[in-house]
Protein backbone atom coordinates (compact mmCIF):
# COMPACT_ATOMS: atom_id res chain seq x y z
CA UNK A 1 0.00 0.00 0.00
CA UNK A 2 2.73 2.34 0.27
CA UNK A 3 3.61 5.47 2.71
CA UNK A 4 0.79 6.26 4.71
CA UNK A 5 1.34 9.89 5.52
CA UNK A 6 -1.46 12.38 7.05
CA UNK A 7 -1.34 15.66 6.44
CA UNK A 8 -2.91 18.25 8.49
CA UNK A 9 -4.53 21.11 7.23
CA UNK A 10 -3.36 24.05 9.70
CA UNK A 11 -4.28 27.98 9.12
CA UNK A 12 -5.38 30.69 10.30
CA UNK A 13 -9.23 29.96 9.36
CA UNK A 14 -9.28 26.44 11.45
CA UNK A 15 -11.69 27.26 13.92
CA UNK A 16 -14.35 28.00 11.38
CA UNK A 17 -13.58 24.72 8.76
CA UNK A 18 -12.97 22.37 11.55
CA UNK A 19 -10.17 19.97 12.03
CA UNK A 20 -10.21 17.96 8.86
CA UNK A 21 -7.63 15.34 7.02
CA UNK A 22 -5.88 14.90 4.12
CA UNK A 23 -6.02 11.37 3.41
CA UNK A 24 -4.38 9.72 0.71
CA UNK A 25 -6.14 8.08 -1.96
CA UNK A 26 -4.99 4.60 -1.42
CA UNK A 27 -5.52 4.85 1.84
CA UNK A 28 -9.17 5.29 1.24
CA UNK A 29 -9.04 2.51 -1.32
CA UNK A 30 -7.57 0.63 1.47
CA UNK A 31 -10.21 1.16 3.76
CA UNK A 32 -12.82 1.39 1.75
CA UNK A 33 -12.24 -2.24 0.74
CA UNK A 34 -12.01 -2.99 4.94
CA UNK A 35 -15.02 -1.41 5.37
CA UNK A 36 -17.54 -3.81 3.38
CA UNK A 37 -20.45 -2.01 3.22
CA UNK A 38 -22.28 0.73 1.03
CA UNK A 39 -23.10 3.16 4.76
CA UNK A 40 -19.07 2.18 5.70
CA UNK A 41 -18.15 3.55 1.83
CA UNK A 42 -20.74 6.10 2.28
CA UNK A 43 -18.68 8.14 4.90
CA UNK A 44 -15.34 6.99 3.56
CA UNK A 45 -16.53 8.75 0.31
CA UNK A 46 -17.48 11.63 2.43
CA UNK A 47 -14.86 12.00 4.65
CA UNK A 48 -12.62 12.32 0.83
CA UNK A 49 -14.49 15.03 0.04
CA UNK A 50 -13.70 17.24 3.38
CA UNK A 51 -17.01 17.44 4.67
CA UNK A 52 -16.05 16.85 8.10
CA UNK A 53 -13.80 14.95 10.27
CA UNK A 54 -16.44 13.85 11.99
CA UNK A 55 -17.20 11.51 9.50
CA UNK A 56 -14.14 9.89 8.64
CA UNK A 57 -14.33 9.45 12.31
CA UNK A 58 -17.43 7.19 12.05
CA UNK A 59 -16.40 5.70 9.25
CA UNK A 60 -13.36 4.61 11.51
CA UNK A 61 -16.05 3.72 13.95
CA UNK A 62 -17.74 1.25 11.48
CA UNK A 63 -14.70 -0.57 10.03
CA UNK A 64 -13.94 -1.37 13.79
CA UNK A 65 -17.43 -2.88 14.29
CA UNK A 66 -16.94 -4.34 11.15
CA UNK A 67 -13.38 -5.97 11.90
CA UNK A 68 -15.11 -7.37 15.28
CA UNK A 69 -18.05 -8.78 13.47
CA UNK A 70 -16.39 -9.48 9.93
CA UNK A 71 -17.16 -12.85 7.95
CA UNK A 72 -14.88 -13.80 5.37
CA UNK A 73 -16.02 -12.30 1.74
CA UNK A 74 -15.61 -14.49 -0.65
CA UNK A 75 -15.24 -11.71 -3.53
CA UNK A 76 -12.01 -11.14 -1.71
CA UNK A 77 -9.29 -12.91 -2.34
CA UNK A 78 -7.71 -14.79 0.54
CA UNK A 79 -5.06 -13.01 2.57
CA UNK A 80 -4.92 -9.92 0.26
CA UNK A 81 -6.07 -7.65 3.27
CA UNK A 82 -5.22 -9.64 6.36
CA UNK A 83 -7.65 -8.65 9.50
CA UNK A 84 -4.34 -8.57 11.71
CA UNK A 85 -3.50 -5.59 14.03
CA UNK A 86 -1.67 -3.70 11.67
CA UNK A 87 -5.35 -3.03 9.55
CA UNK A 88 -6.60 -2.42 13.32
CA UNK A 89 -4.30 0.08 14.06
CA UNK A 90 -5.27 1.79 10.61
CA UNK A 91 -8.87 1.88 11.80
CA UNK A 92 -8.04 3.17 14.88
CA UNK A 93 -5.60 6.49 14.27
CA UNK A 94 -7.90 8.50 13.01
CA UNK A 95 -10.07 8.03 15.52
CA UNK A 96 -7.68 8.89 18.27
CA UNK A 97 -6.93 11.84 15.95
CA UNK A 98 -10.33 13.05 16.05
CA UNK A 99 -9.86 13.23 19.98
CA UNK A 100 -6.36 14.60 20.15
CA UNK A 101 -6.59 16.82 17.42
CA UNK A 102 -8.70 19.84 19.37
CA UNK A 103 -5.12 18.66 21.80
CA UNK A 104 -3.17 19.44 18.78
CA UNK A 105 -4.66 22.82 17.86
CA UNK A 106 -4.57 24.12 21.53
CA UNK A 107 -1.07 23.67 21.57
CA UNK A 108 -0.35 25.08 18.31
CA UNK A 109 -2.19 28.02 18.97
CA UNK A 110 -0.77 28.76 22.86
CA UNK A 111 2.34 27.87 23.13
CA UNK A 112 3.92 30.96 21.00
CA UNK A 113 7.14 32.66 22.18
CA UNK A 114 4.78 36.00 23.41
CA UNK A 115 3.47 39.01 23.27
CA UNK A 116 6.57 41.60 22.30
CA UNK A 117 7.92 39.82 18.78
CA UNK A 118 4.37 39.58 17.15
CA UNK A 119 3.73 43.65 17.99
CA UNK A 120 7.00 44.28 17.08
CA UNK A 121 5.90 42.39 13.97
CA UNK A 122 3.28 45.13 13.04
CA UNK A 123 4.87 48.15 14.55
CA UNK A 124 3.80 48.79 17.44
CA UNK A 125 6.65 48.57 20.00
CA UNK A 126 9.36 50.38 21.33
CA UNK A 127 8.41 53.26 18.65
CA UNK A 128 8.18 57.00 20.21
CA UNK A 129 4.74 58.34 20.89
CA UNK A 130 2.86 55.24 20.24
CA UNK A 131 -0.50 55.10 22.32
CA UNK A 132 -2.89 52.24 22.46
CA UNK A 133 -6.26 52.90 23.48
CA UNK A 134 -8.65 50.82 25.05
CA UNK A 135 -12.76 51.37 25.68
CA UNK A 136 -14.57 50.09 28.61
CA UNK A 137 -10.47 50.01 30.43
CA UNK A 138 -12.08 50.64 34.08
CA UNK A 139 -12.93 47.29 34.99
CA UNK A 140 -12.25 43.47 34.06
CA UNK A 141 -11.14 42.48 30.64
CA UNK A 142 -10.49 46.10 29.09
CA UNK A 143 -8.47 46.87 32.77
CA UNK A 144 -6.04 43.77 31.87
CA UNK A 145 -5.32 44.67 28.43
CA UNK A 146 -4.73 48.10 29.61
CA UNK A 147 -2.12 46.80 32.23
CA UNK A 148 -0.77 43.89 29.97
CA UNK A 149 -0.41 46.27 27.27
CA UNK A 150 1.60 49.11 29.65
CA UNK A 151 4.06 46.28 30.63
CA UNK A 152 5.28 46.45 26.70
CA UNK A 153 6.15 50.32 27.34
CA UNK A 154 2.94 51.66 25.72
CA UNK A 155 1.59 54.81 26.33
CA UNK A 156 -2.19 54.54 27.19
CA UNK A 157 -5.37 55.98 26.43
CA UNK A 158 -8.54 54.39 28.96
CA UNK A 159 -11.67 55.48 27.77
CA UNK A 160 -14.82 54.58 29.75
CA UNK A 161 -17.84 55.93 31.45
CA UNK A 162 -16.78 57.48 35.12
CA UNK A 163 -13.94 59.73 35.35
CA UNK A 164 -13.47 58.57 38.86
CA UNK A 165 -12.83 55.36 37.80
CA UNK A 166 -10.53 56.34 34.99
CA UNK A 167 -8.41 58.83 36.96
CA UNK A 168 -8.27 55.43 39.82
CA UNK A 169 -7.30 53.13 37.27
CA UNK A 170 -4.91 55.55 34.87
CA UNK A 171 -2.89 56.35 38.12
CA UNK A 172 -2.36 52.83 39.08
CA UNK A 173 -0.81 52.15 35.54
CA UNK A 174 1.37 55.38 35.57
CA UNK A 175 2.93 54.46 38.95
CA UNK A 176 2.80 50.91 38.52
CA UNK A 177 4.36 50.69 34.93
CA UNK A 178 5.81 54.22 34.75
CA UNK A 179 3.76 54.90 31.43
CA UNK A 180 2.54 58.30 30.36
CA UNK A 181 -2.01 58.00 30.71
CA UNK A 182 -4.44 60.19 29.03
CA UNK A 183 -8.19 59.51 29.92
CA UNK A 184 -11.51 60.27 28.16
CA UNK A 185 -14.76 60.10 29.56
CA UNK A 186 -17.71 59.01 27.49
CA UNK A 187 -20.95 57.13 27.84
CA UNK A 188 -20.84 54.79 24.70
CA UNK A 189 -24.87 54.45 25.42
CA UNK A 190 -24.78 57.73 23.98
CA UNK A 191 -24.10 58.54 20.18
CA UNK A 192 -23.01 62.29 20.50
CA UNK A 193 -19.43 61.18 22.48
CA UNK A 194 -17.28 60.72 19.33
CA UNK A 195 -16.62 64.14 18.69
CA UNK A 196 -15.16 64.67 21.90
CA UNK A 197 -13.61 61.42 21.66
CA UNK A 198 -11.64 62.40 18.29
CA UNK A 199 -10.71 65.78 20.13
CA UNK A 200 -8.78 63.63 22.55
CA UNK A 201 -7.05 61.62 20.44
CA UNK A 202 -6.04 64.52 18.19
CA UNK A 203 -2.63 64.33 17.75
CA UNK A 204 -1.77 60.97 18.71
CA UNK A 205 -0.30 57.75 16.94
CA UNK A 206 -2.54 55.34 17.78
CA UNK A 207 -0.74 51.98 17.45
CA UNK A 208 -3.56 49.56 19.30
CA UNK A 209 -7.38 49.77 19.41
CA UNK A 210 -9.06 47.83 21.89
CA UNK A 211 -12.99 47.69 21.30
CA UNK A 212 -14.19 45.80 24.63
CA UNK A 213 -16.66 48.13 25.93
CA UNK A 214 -19.83 46.39 26.01
CA UNK A 215 -22.97 45.51 27.76
CA UNK A 216 -26.05 42.53 28.05
CA UNK A 217 -29.15 42.32 29.98
CA UNK A 218 -29.27 41.98 33.63
CA UNK A 219 -30.04 38.46 33.48
CA UNK A 220 -31.33 35.83 30.52
CA UNK A 221 -35.16 36.90 29.50
CA UNK A 222 -36.77 36.29 26.44
CA UNK A 223 -37.10 38.91 23.95
CA UNK A 224 -40.22 40.78 24.72
CA UNK A 225 -39.89 40.41 28.60
CA UNK A 226 -36.68 42.12 28.68
CA UNK A 227 -37.29 45.00 31.03
CA UNK A 228 -37.34 48.28 29.54
CA UNK A 229 -36.93 46.88 26.20
CA UNK A 230 -36.92 49.95 24.02
CA UNK A 231 -34.46 51.70 26.29
CA UNK A 232 -32.07 48.20 25.94
CA UNK A 233 -32.36 47.74 22.45
CA UNK A 234 -30.56 51.46 21.79
CA UNK A 235 -28.39 51.14 24.34
CA UNK A 236 -27.23 47.45 23.58
CA UNK A 237 -26.83 48.34 20.09
CA UNK A 238 -24.90 51.50 20.83
CA UNK A 239 -22.50 50.40 22.94
CA UNK A 240 -21.77 47.08 21.68
CA UNK A 241 -22.05 47.64 18.20
CA UNK A 242 -22.07 51.31 17.28
CA UNK A 243 -18.80 51.87 19.35
CA UNK A 244 -17.11 49.44 17.59
CA UNK A 245 -17.64 51.02 14.41
CA UNK A 246 -17.17 54.37 15.06
CA UNK A 247 -14.10 53.70 16.96
CA UNK A 248 -12.21 51.83 14.17
CA UNK A 249 -13.19 54.69 12.39
CA UNK A 250 -11.59 56.93 14.30
CA UNK A 251 -8.61 55.30 14.17
CA UNK A 252 -8.45 53.22 11.25
CA UNK A 253 -6.93 56.23 9.08
CA UNK A 254 -4.10 57.10 11.17
CA UNK A 255 -2.83 53.17 10.92
CA UNK A 256 -3.58 52.77 6.80
CA UNK A 257 -1.32 55.56 6.27
CA UNK A 258 1.25 54.30 8.49
CA UNK A 259 0.65 51.13 7.39
CA UNK A 260 0.87 49.52 10.56
CA UNK A 261 -1.93 48.38 13.63
CA UNK A 262 -3.60 46.03 15.55
CA UNK A 263 -7.38 46.72 16.23
CA UNK A 264 -8.53 43.89 18.51
CA UNK A 265 -12.23 43.21 19.02
CA UNK A 266 -13.70 41.74 22.30
CA UNK A 267 -16.52 39.40 20.90
CA UNK A 268 -17.93 36.35 23.08
CA UNK A 269 -18.24 32.46 22.23
CA UNK A 270 -22.15 33.55 22.42
CA UNK A 271 -20.97 35.67 18.66
CA UNK A 272 -19.84 32.19 17.65
CA UNK A 273 -22.86 30.21 18.52
CA UNK A 274 -26.64 31.51 19.23
CA UNK A 275 -27.75 31.78 22.96
CA UNK A 276 -31.60 32.00 23.43
CA UNK A 277 -32.43 34.21 26.44
CA UNK A 278 -29.62 36.50 25.43
CA UNK A 279 -31.00 37.24 21.55
CA UNK A 280 -30.09 40.84 21.30
CA UNK A 281 -26.16 40.79 23.05
CA UNK A 282 -25.70 37.36 21.37
CA UNK A 283 -26.45 39.34 17.56
CA UNK A 284 -24.77 42.26 18.98
CA UNK A 285 -21.73 39.89 19.44
CA UNK A 286 -21.81 38.37 15.89
CA UNK A 287 -21.72 41.08 14.10
CA UNK A 288 -18.17 42.20 16.05
CA UNK A 289 -17.30 38.75 14.54
CA UNK A 290 -18.22 39.14 11.67
CA UNK A 291 -17.32 42.94 11.15
CA UNK A 292 -13.60 42.19 12.36
CA UNK A 293 -13.00 38.96 10.24
CA UNK A 294 -14.20 41.45 6.69
CA UNK A 295 -12.17 44.16 8.39
CA UNK A 296 -8.98 42.07 8.42
CA UNK A 297 -9.27 40.88 4.75
CA UNK A 298 -9.54 43.81 4.09
CA UNK A 299 -6.82 45.41 5.50
CA UNK A 300 -4.18 42.81 5.90
CA UNK A 301 -2.32 44.07 2.95
CA UNK A 302 -2.17 47.29 4.39
CA UNK A 303 0.23 45.92 7.90
CA UNK A 304 -3.15 46.27 9.61
CA UNK A 305 -4.14 43.48 11.87
CA UNK A 306 -7.90 43.00 12.94
CA UNK A 307 -8.79 40.29 15.79
CA UNK A 308 -11.92 39.06 16.78
CA UNK A 309 -11.68 37.42 20.73
CA UNK A 310 -14.44 35.24 21.81
CA UNK A 311 -13.78 34.35 25.01
CA UNK A 312 -16.16 31.96 27.01
CA UNK A 313 -16.93 33.09 30.63
CA UNK A 314 -14.32 35.09 32.31
CA UNK A 315 -14.85 36.43 36.36
CA UNK A 316 -15.96 39.81 35.49
CA UNK A 317 -18.41 42.50 36.90
CA UNK A 318 -20.13 41.98 33.20
CA UNK A 319 -20.45 37.93 33.70
CA UNK A 320 -21.33 38.05 37.19
CA UNK A 321 -18.74 35.49 38.39
CA UNK A 322 -16.98 36.66 41.36
CA UNK A 323 -14.21 33.24 41.81
CA UNK A 324 -11.83 32.65 38.92
CA UNK A 325 -11.54 28.60 37.96
CA UNK A 326 -10.10 26.73 35.36
CA UNK A 327 -12.52 27.11 32.47
CA UNK A 328 -13.49 30.57 34.02
CA UNK A 329 -10.22 32.40 34.63
CA UNK A 330 -9.75 35.44 35.70
CA UNK A 331 -9.73 38.78 33.82
CA UNK A 332 -5.54 38.97 34.10
CA UNK A 333 -5.15 35.06 33.05
CA UNK A 334 -7.48 35.19 29.68
CA UNK A 335 -5.55 38.69 28.53
CA UNK A 336 -1.89 37.40 28.64
CA UNK A 337 -3.42 34.20 26.98
CA UNK A 338 -5.18 36.01 24.16
CA UNK A 339 -2.39 38.58 24.04
CA UNK A 340 0.30 35.49 22.65
CA UNK A 341 -2.40 34.87 19.19
CA UNK A 342 -2.15 38.83 18.15
CA UNK A 343 -0.11 38.72 15.08
CA UNK A 344 -1.09 34.49 14.67
CA UNK A 345 -4.68 34.55 14.66
CA UNK A 346 -7.02 36.55 13.14
CA UNK A 347 -10.23 34.76 14.93
CA UNK A 348 -9.48 33.26 18.85
CA UNK A 349 -10.99 32.29 21.49
CA UNK A 350 -8.12 33.79 23.37
CA UNK A 351 -7.69 30.83 26.24
CA UNK A 352 -6.60 27.38 25.79
CA UNK A 353 -10.28 25.86 27.71
CA UNK A 354 -12.52 27.92 26.07
CA UNK A 355 -10.67 26.82 22.45
CA UNK A 356 -11.60 23.05 23.75
CA UNK A 357 -14.57 24.10 24.92
CA UNK A 358 -15.96 25.85 21.63
CA UNK A 359 -13.84 22.85 19.28
CA UNK A 360 -16.39 20.33 21.04
CA UNK A 361 -19.35 22.85 20.31
CA UNK A 362 -17.79 23.11 16.54
CA UNK A 363 -18.67 19.60 16.17
CA UNK A 364 -22.08 19.42 17.03
CA UNK A 365 -25.06 19.83 15.05
CA UNK A 366 -26.91 23.87 15.36
CA UNK A 367 -30.15 22.30 16.85
CA UNK A 368 -27.86 20.62 19.58
CA UNK A 369 -25.82 23.86 20.65
CA UNK A 370 -29.17 25.72 20.82
CA UNK A 371 -30.44 22.98 23.43
CA UNK A 372 -27.65 23.43 25.25
CA UNK A 373 -27.15 27.39 25.07
CA UNK A 374 -30.73 27.46 26.46
CA UNK A 375 -30.47 25.07 29.10
CA UNK A 376 -27.57 27.17 30.66
CA UNK A 377 -29.54 30.59 30.40
CA UNK A 378 -32.46 28.89 31.87
CA UNK A 379 -30.53 27.75 34.71
CA UNK A 380 -28.76 31.22 35.17
CA UNK A 381 -32.58 32.71 34.74
CA UNK A 382 -33.53 30.40 37.34
CA UNK A 383 -30.90 31.27 39.70
CA UNK A 384 -31.38 34.62 39.25
CA UNK A 385 -34.98 34.73 39.77
CA UNK A 386 -34.46 32.86 42.86
CA UNK A 387 -32.34 35.19 44.55
CA UNK A 388 -34.25 38.36 43.43
CA UNK A 389 -37.08 37.07 45.04
CA UNK A 390 -35.22 36.28 48.42
CA UNK A 391 -33.81 39.83 48.65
Amino acid sequence: MGRIHWDLILGPSDMERGYLLAVPPQFLVSAALLLDSPLHLFFVASSSCCVTHLAWALACCAGVLSHLFHQEDPGIEPGFLPYGSIDFLLLAAPMISFFLCPIFFAYKDFSHIGLRPTLIQFGCILTNNIFKVVTGSTDGIGKAYAEELAKCGMKVVLISRSQDKLNQVSSEIREKFKVETRTIAADFGSVDIYDTIKRGLEGLEIGILVNNVGTSYEYPESFLNVSDLDNTIKKLINVNIVSVCKMTRLVLPGMEERSKGVILNISSISGMYPVPLLALYSASKAFVDYFSQCLHEEYKSKGIFVQSVLPYLVATKLAKIRKATLDKPSSETFVKSALKTVGLQSRTNGYVIHFLLASIMSLLPSWICLKIMMTITKSIQACYLKKNKKN
